[in-house]
Order: C-alpha cells, then sequence, then structure tokens
C-alpha cells in the first residue's frame, strides 16, 4: 500500500517542483495546490496573503489540527528546474525543501483515505508562503493568526529533515550594513577611506568575537559587494549579515553588541548604517512535552534513528507564542539551497507512516490530557 503511496507522493513532488517559486512569487505553485485539492474534492481556500488550506473534517467537534509545509523556495525564476535521478537518489533545486513538504500534505491525505482513518477533530492542511529568506515566516504568521490557541498542536513539514524533531526555534535577526566613504582614485588618492576596506575590517572585527556554544549562537556574513572597479576606491559597500541563537535573551545581546560595534566604526569621513532586514522569533517546547516525545515515538515505531533538534522553520512562530508546535521530515537528503539538491527516496515510506502515526498519536494525547 505505501509503495504505491510513495509513487504518487514523488510524482506530485516532481509536478510541484517545475513550478518557480521564489520567496514573495509563489502564486503559481499556490494556485496548482489549490486546483488539486479541488480535483480530490476537498474544502480548499486560500487567505489573503497567499497560503492555501484544505480542510479535512473530522468525526468530532475537538480542537482541530494543523500540518503545514511551506511553499516558497530560495531559488529565482532564472534557475532551472531540471531534475536528475541517479537510482534512489534524486536531484533538483528545490526538490527537498520544500517540494516534497507541500507534496507531503496530499501524502497525508491519501494515506488517511487508504486506510480509512477518520479523525475525531478537523484537519487542516496549510500549504504556505513566505517562509524563506526575507519572507520573515510572513505566511506562518497569518496561519497563527488565523488559528490561535485553538488547535491541539501545528506540525511542520520539511523535506529533508527526516528524524530530526524540531522542539526548539532558533532566534534569528538579519541586518543589511551599508558604508559610504570619500572613495578615490586607488593611485592617486591612495590613503582615502574605502567603504570596501572599511566594511571588511568591521566585519573582521565580529567575527574575532568568541560566541557561545551553550546557547549556541552564531554569525554570517552571506553577502558582501561594493566599489566600481579594481582601479577605484570604493565609495560604498555593503553587507547582509544575520545572527542565530537558540535563546532570545542571548540573540538580543549579540545583536546590540553589533549594533553598537558598528555605531563605534563611524567617523567623520566614514558613514555606517544598518537595518533589520528580518526576523524570526524563538521559542521552544520541553523535550519532555507530549508533541514532542509523541513525534520521536511515532519515528521510532518506523525505525528511524530520531531526535530533538533546533531549527528555524515556521514552527518558531507557534512556538514563540506559547504554542505546542514541532517540526518532523519525510526523507533524507542534502545540498539544501544548492543547485546540488536532493533526496533519497526509499526512506520516504518511514517518512509518511510517521507522520499518520503521529497525528493519530496528537489527536489521541489530546483526548488524553483534556
Amino acid at each position: 500500500m505505501f509503495d504505491q503511496l510513495v509513487r504518487r507522493v514523488l510524482e506530485r513532488t516532481l509536478a510541484i517542483q517545475q513550478i518557480p517559486a521564489p520567496t514573495f512569487e509563489e502564486e503559481e505553485r499556490a494556485k496548482y495546490v489549490l486546483a488539486r485539492w479541488h480535483e480530490e474534492g476537498v474544502e480548499a481556500f486560500r487567505d489573503p496573503v497567499g497560503n492555501v488550506y484544505a480542510r479535512i473534517p473530522g468525526r468530532g467537534t475537538g480542537m482541530p489540527l494543523v500540518v503545514s509545509a511551506h511553499l516558497d523556495t530560495v531559488f529565482g525564476r532564472e534557475v532551472p528546474l531540471q531534475v536528475r535521478r541517479e537510482g534512489r537518489r534524486w536531484y533538483g533545486p528545490g526538490i527537498g525543501d520544500n517540494s516534497l513538504g507541500v507534496a507531503g500534505l496530499f501524502g497525508l491525505f491519501w494515506a488517511l483515505q487508504q486506510r480509512s482513518l477518520h479523525l475525531p477533530g478537523d484537519l487542516y492542511l496549510v500549504a504556505n508562503v513566505a517562509e524563506e529568506g526575507l519572507g520573515n515566516l510572513k505566511g506562518m504568521q497569518a496561519v497563527v493568526d488565523r488559528f490561535g490557541a485553538r488547535p491541539r498542536a501545528y506540525i511542520v513539514l520539511e523535506g529533508m529533515a527526516l528524524g530530526r524533531v524540531y522542539h526548539r526555534g532558533l532566534g534569528v535577526r538579519r541586518y543589511r550594513l551599508r558604508v559610504r566613504a570619500p572613495g578615490g582614485h586607488a593611485w592617486g588618492d591612495y590613503g582615502a577611506p574605502s567603504a570596501l576596506h572599511e566594511l571588511v575590517a568591521l566585519l573582521h572585527g565580529c567575527l574575532q568575537w568568541t560566541l557561545p556554544v551553550q546557547p549556541k549562537t552564531t554569525f554570517n556574513v552571506g553577502k558582501i559587494h561594493g566599489g566600481r572597479g579594481v582601479n577605484v576606491i570604493a565609495e560604498e559597500a555593503e553587507a547582509w549579515v544575520e545572527w542565530r541563537s537558540e535563546e532570545a535573551d542571548t540573540l538580543e545581546t549579540w545583536c546590540r553588541r553589533f549594533e553598537a560595534w558598528c555605531e563605534q566604526n563611524r567617523r567623520k569621513s566614514v558613514e555606517v548604517t544598518w537595518e533589520v532586514v528580518g526576523e524570526r522569533p524563538a521559542g521552544a517546547l520541553p523535550v519532555q512535552h507530549p508533541l514532542v516525545q509523541a513525534a520521536l515515538q511515532s519515528a521510532w515505531a518506523q525505525g528511524i534513528e530520531a531526535k530533538p533538534a533546533s531549527g528555524s522553520t515556521d514552527a518558531n512562530v507557534p512556538l514563540s507564542r506559547g504554542y505546542p508546535a514541532v517540526g518532523v521530515g519525510l526523507t533524507y537528503g542534502g545540498g539544501a539551497h544548492t543547485l546540488r539538491e536532493y533526496i533519497w527516496t526509499e526512506p520516504l515510506a518511514k517518512g509518511l507512516a510517521a507522520l499518520v502515526d503521529l497525528v493519530q498519536r496528537v489527536f489521541a494525547w489530546e483526548r488524553q490530557n483534556r
């Protein structure tokens, strides 16, 4: 039974993956998902920000369950989306992050149908927008704004994170850092401040800091550019940088230190400015929470080596608001956010089985703990 289900999910994954969906440009993919739900005879609709909701009615009137997967990808429309198959490893930009996750919503629905499983409450399957990059989890914020504390839990699907149970959402803050200086001719004006030199020196200073291991805290320079040519002292330069931490207070401490350091590097002829361009709230459930334990036990029951994990996913939003949420994966893979992205097809059967089991456990867990 699951062999047929896996084939259907993989076929749906490929169809989704072939539709470009950069963050803020998910319209075509969202329309495709909505149309497929209508073909299934499922009640489905979109909200004002572009999320697609499918409602699977339950037999009872209890609390609903929300299972979501993000529609968007990090790849621009110019990136070719060819898929290459090497045995049980399939390569393709965005195939695991998160085309498979969205296809997994259909896989869950099909599995419930195949098993004639009727849940005691409504199940909402949501394909949401704006998870990646500067989307700032806008889609998931709209989802949580809609449902609030009503759901018994939020489950977030990621295509390539099988075995990880994301119960801790990393706090993230992203900056656009700009430097302006007089610039000039590389020979004739040698010694004049260069915006690029100043920016590099500022970032180098940050990279010398010893960041905490517990709670884990990271700093990354993701993009840097500036200047007009090799023989020109740069007048302008900018960098996009990111801070992450497992704890909100720690993130705030290091971001304040970063901003103070930028302030210190200003002087009369050198202008340094920064703006926050992205932010993800932190939040966590204890490992002992019934939802985390249910996710772990569902994976273990399929022979999956699962463990609790920290990450930056759509689960950050409900976790930051104190609602129970976890992120789980459907298969193994690698090369996320690169042209070498791939998934393993064989473990998908176990991943789907674990997801179905988790949904059943969450409904049972809620009834036992009301």
